[in-house]
C-alpha cells in the first residue's frame, strides 16, 4: 500500500480520551467526520456525503452508500458483529475494486467469553440465587443451595458459533477439565475441541449441561433455538445467549422455563432490545438477564481505536489486517 495521505471518515462517537487518541494517532492522514455521529456500535447510519469521498470508514457506514462509493478501499466496523453487511451483493462490491472489510472481533472475544465464564460459574455456585434470597426474605436455605451447587469438572458444554469469542471461552474454560463440543458448518481441523456439524444434534444436544448460543443474526439464525431443540435439551441443563437475541424463539424459550426443565437461562441479548419492562422473560422463572453489557469493560473505546490504530498500520503498510472479513 502506497504512502498517500488517506482520508478517513468516521461515524463513531467516542468519549473524549478515545475521540483525542483516534485524532492524535491518525496524522499525518486526514480525519473526516459524518455529518450525524453514533454513539452505539450496533447500528448502521444513514448515508453521509463525506463518506464518498473517503479512502477509509472507521464506524459503521451506510450499507448501499458502502457499495457505490468507488474511492473508499477499506471499512472497519467498531463491532464484533457485521449483520447488516453480511450480504452477497456488498460482497462482490466490495471485491469487483479490491477493497477490504474488517470488524473487531479482536475487541470483544475477551469480555464477552468472561462474561459468559462468569455467569456459568455464578450459576454453578448459585449465586443469583443467593442474591435473591438476600434481596427478599432474608432465609437460610443452606441445605437446598448446597446440594444445588454444581461443579464445571466434567460438565458437557455445547458451543454454537465458534469464532474468537468462543475459542477464548474454550481457553478460559480448560482448566476445569469440561467436555466441550462445538457446532460449527464447516470444520476447519484445527480447532482446539471436538466439532460437530449439525446433524448430530440429536445425538450431542440431550447430554449437554451447558448450552452456549454465539452465532450471529442472519437469515440463517432466525429463531435458530425453537421449541424442537429446547425439547432436546436434558432435565437441568442451563442455556447461555451472548450471541444475538434474534436467534432464539423467546415464546419457545419461555415455555421451557415455565414448565421446569431448565434449570436456568442466561440472557445478554433480547429481541426486541431493550426488552420492554413488561416482558414476561423478566420474571420467568430462572431467568437472568443483562442489558447486551458482555462485550462492555471500562477500555473499551479506547481499545476500539487502538484496534483500529494497528489495522491502519496494517493497511498502510501492505499487511495482512486483522479480523477481515473481506
Amino acid at each position: 500500500m502506497s504512502q498517500d495521505l488517506l482520508t478517513i471518515w468516521t461515524n463513531a462517537q467516542l468519549p473524549e480520551n478515545a475521540a483525542r487518541l483516534l485524532a492524535d494517532r491518525v496524522a499525518p492522514h486526514r480525519l473526516v467526520h459524518a455529518a450525524e455521529m453514533s454513539a452505539s456500535n450496533l447500528a448502521t447510519s444513514a448515508g453521509d456525503s463525506a463518506l464518498t469521498e473517503a479512502d477509509v470508514a472507521f464506524g459503521q457506514p451506510d450499507v448501499a452508500q458502502v457499495m457505490t462509493s468507488a474511492k473508499l478501499r477499506w471499512v472497519h466496523l467498531t463491532s464484533a458483529g457485521y449483520t447488516a453487511y453480511d450480504r452477497e451483493d456488498l460482497r462482490e462490491a466490495l471485491r469487483a475494486r479490491s477493497a477490504s472489510l474488517t470488524n473487531s472481533s479482536g475487541v470483544y472475544d475477551e469480555p464477552c467469553a468472561q462474561h459468559a465464564l462468569a455467569m456459568m460459574m455464578a450459576l454453578a455456585r448459585q449465586l443469583p440465587q443467593a442474591l435473591q434470597t438476600q434481596l427478599t426474605d432474608h432465609g437460610w436455605p443452606i441445605a437446598q443451595r448446597r446440594i444445588e451447587s454444581r461443579l464445571l469438572v466434567g460438565q458437557t458444554a455445547v458451543i454454537f458459533g465458534f469464532g474468537a469469542i468462543a475459542q477464548r471461552l474454550c481457553e478460559l474454560l480448560a482448566p476445569f477439565r469440561m467436555n466441550l463440543i462445538g457446532v460449527r458448518r464447516n470444520a476447519t481441523g484445527n480447532e482446539p475441541i471436538r466439532i460437530i456439524s449439525e446433524e448430530w444434534l440429536d445425538e450431542y444436544l440431550p447430554e449437554a449441561d451447558h448450552i452456549v448460543n454465539i452465532l450471529p443474526a442472519n437469515a440463517s439464525t432466525a429463531k435458530y433455538f425453537d421449541a424442537a431443540k429446547f425439547n432436546l435439551m436434558k432435565p437441568g441443563a442451563i442455556f447461555y445467549n451472548i450471541g444475538r437475541g434474534t436467534t432464539v424463539d423467546q415464546l419457545a424459550l419461555l415455555d421451557t422455563l415455565q414448565a421446569g426443565k431448565l434449570s436456568a437461562a442466561y440472557l445478554d441479548v433480547t429481541d426486541p432490545e431493550p426488552l420492554p419492562p413488561e416482558h414476561p422473560l423478566w420474571t420467568a422463572p430462572n431467568c437472568f438477564i443483562t442489558p447486551h453489557t458482555a462485550g462492555g469493560f471500562d477500555l473499551e473505546f479506547e481499545t476500539l481505536v487502538e484496534h483500529f490504530l494497528e489495522n491502519l498500520r496494517r493497511f498502510t503498510s501492505g499487511e495482512s489486517l486483522l479480523n477481515r472479513v473481506i
